[in-house]
């Protein structure tokens, strides 16, 4: 690996944020998928949970939407709800989910600064009721237009960057945030795929 390569996966690895994670929940479309990890690499999020408790586990992902952020990104599959939630709860203090409730908050009254799961349901039923059960809260994405929605990649793209806001205001991006034997791992990881990779990136 070139010193140049090195010092991009580095200086890459540096802004990860280990506490802000995303789990989409029986989203069909696999360029929706794709789109949300080529967002979540774009703000440092390193971990994504696909939970599929009602349609078959993926097999692939939209490879033009998400720009080959997949080979970068740690990705979970689950397909028990319950079990997604577990290894959630190991790892994040808040699960929200994105749900259209009386007691639902706006996006921008969240503090994402703490560690926090972000859950987006499918492009037609939304998110399923264990979820909601499950986490500790549900926000909405304030809008004034007729339509009140947005496409799954988009809703989750608008979410992530007011994360990213949050957590670059509070100065979480000036230094690096994953240590120890996770970032270890993951420099590895990365470095074999830098030998392998065929693009320039």
């Amino acid at each position: 690996m070139t010193p140049e390569r090195e010092k991009r996966l580095n200086d890459v690895l540096n802004k990860r944020q280990p506490g802000l994670t995303v789990v989409l929940e029986n989203v069909h479309d696999p360029h929706n998928i794709s789109a949300v990890m080529r967002t979540c690499d774009a703000v440092g999020v390193q971990d994504i949970y696909i939970l599929n408790n009602a349609i078959s586990r993926h097999k692939k992902w939209g490879a033009k939407s998400s720009s080959s952020a997949s080979k970068w990104l740690t990705i979970h599959q689950f397909t028990d709800t319950a079990a997604c939630f577990d290894a959630l709860r190991k790892k994040f203090n808040k699960i929200y989910t994105t749900h259209l409730d009386k007691d639902a908050v706006g996006l921008h009254e969240l503090d994402l600064t703490e560690s926090v799961a972000l859950v987006f349901g499918n492009e037609h039923g939304g998110i399923t009721e264990e979820t909601i059960r499950l986490a500790d809260g549900n926000f909405i994405i304030p809008q004034v237009g007729i339509i009140k929605s947005l496409n799954i990649s988009v809703a989750c793209a608008v979410s992530l960057y007011e994360a990213y806001r949050q957590k670059n205001n509070a100065g979480h991006y000036d230094h690096p945030q994953l240590t120890g034997e996770s970032l270890l791992t993951l420099k590895t990881a990365w470095g074999f795929i830098a030998e392998d990779a065929e693009e320039n990136y």
